[in-house]
């Protein structure tokens, strides 16, 4: 039996980091829990105190196929190369210069988003038929491939 997962970031921003990952991956913002019409509603109703209300934000997938992303707080900045990245399909079936050119505009797209552009990549057949790597606006690496 498949399990689900979530992928957790640890973050300074919850609400930025989510809203840039919503973009990247076609997703969105959690919805809040029945009877809200808000995350700011419910986290009052709950007692949350106001300055505690970007302490978490989670993303999902409109389709419900791919994980839930979760954003958390932490007062700790990144220190250091992911040991774990996301690859984000973003030139499915396509080789060569298709291939680049739809990550290049997909690059373009999420620098206009907020990511970095790290390295580029180029096409090393058979294996590696090249890939972009950027950083999220918290730096998290991540690669367009």
């Amino acid at each position: 039996m498949a399990r689900d997962i979530q992928v957790t970031f640890d973050c300074a921003d919850p609400a930025r980091l989510a809203g840039f990952w919503a973009e990247a991956l076609d997703y969105r913002l959690q919805d809040p829990p029945d009877g809200f019409e808000s995350w700011g509603q419910a986290l009052e109703a709950m007692g949350v105190p106001r300055e505690r209300h970007n302490d978490a934000a989670a993303v999902v997938d409109p389709k419900g196929a791919g994980p839930r992303l979760f954003f958390q707080r932490v007062p700790e900045g990144k220190q250091a190369k992911n040991r774990v990245h996301l690859d984000v399909r973003a030139a499915p079936g396509l080789m060569g210069e298709a291939r680049m050119a739809a990550l290049e505009a997909e690059a373009e797209r999420l620098v206009a988003r907020g990511a970095t552009r790290l390295h580029r990549h180029e096409p090393a057949l058979p294996l590696d038929a090249g890939h972009i790597v950027m950083a999220d606006p918290e730096g998290n690496e991540f690669c367009l491939d």
